[in-house]
């Protein structure tokens, strides 16, 4: 039986998610103002590394751009803000920020096609997102494993909590 605080504690959770997606579909318009149609920062005046036994590695083999190392970095510090204003660097919390950094990074990114008027549902595909080097299931890859360690961490989290 779930108990009073564990409830509560899920659906603070629930509605902390459902904030890093108000965020993401925030993000998603101000990048598609940023790019236009050209996703993954190809027409932007930054730095390019394309190749990179790494970037396959650590990167899903996309390239590697000043826009994105100043942009990931941003909103790693933003999710990670409140933990360095707390002073509460618990597991519980680095968790909790590492899952929401991740739900976001997915849903803005998804959120990007969509909404873009130079993409839509219709060009959510490998051909057309060809930054995106591989896809299962109607969708990058990276979405599902992304998504599927934020579940473990969220899960594991209160699983934890409760004990």
């Amino acid at each position: 039986m779930i108990e009073p605080a564990e409830k509560t504690s899920v659906a603070r959770t629930l509605g902390y998610l459902a904030w890093v997606v108000v965020m993401a579909f925030f993000f998603a318009n101000a990048e598609i103002q940023i790019e236009g149609g050209a996703g993954w920062a190809t027409s932007l005046p930054t730095w390019r590394i394309e190749n990179s036994i790494w970037l396959d590695i650590f990167w899903g083999g996309r390239a590697m751009t000043g826009y994105h190392a100043w942009v990931f970095t941003f909103m790693a510090l933003v999710f990670f803000s409140p933990l360095a204003f707390t002073g509460r660097w618990t597991w519980r919390n680095v968790g909790l920020a590492v899952a929401g950094l991740i739900v976001f990074w997915v849903c803005e990114d998804f959120l990007w096609f969509l909404i873009n008027p130079a993409f839509g549902w219709a060009r959510f595909n490998p051909v057309d997102a060809f930054w995106h080097k591989h896809w299962v299931g109607g969708a990058p890859v990276d979405y599902w494993g992304g998504l599927a360690v934020a579940l473990v961490i969220l899960v594991t989290r209160h699983w934890r909590s409760s004990k």
